[in-house]
């Protein structure tokens, strides 16, 4: 029992200091935790980018496959029909 006694003191001896380093280790996970987002935002903003120019170049894409194929004829309507 002694010994639980003597374990039990030594670690709340200074309990300042432990609430030191819990404060200086929150500080540390608040910096990393910042930087990750800020690299998140960095990500992100390279994919709405992308996705612009994408759909920019779509419609161009489209407009060259379009071009390329054969014309569409149109079926005469009702109105067009020869008697």
């Amino acid at each position: 029992m002694a010994a639980q006694q003597n374990g039990e003191s030594q670690k709340s001896v200074n309990p300042e200091a432990d609430l030191a380093q819990a404060f200086k280790d929150l500080a540390k996970g608040e910096r990393t935790a910042t930087q990750i987002e800020n690299q998140l935002a960095a990500l992100e903003r390279k994919i709405d980018e992308m996705l612009a120019q994408a759909d920019k170049q779509e419609p161009q894409r489209n407009g060259a496959t379009n071009s390329m194929s054969a014309p569409q004829v149109d079926a005469p309507e009702d109105g067009d029909k020869k008697p």
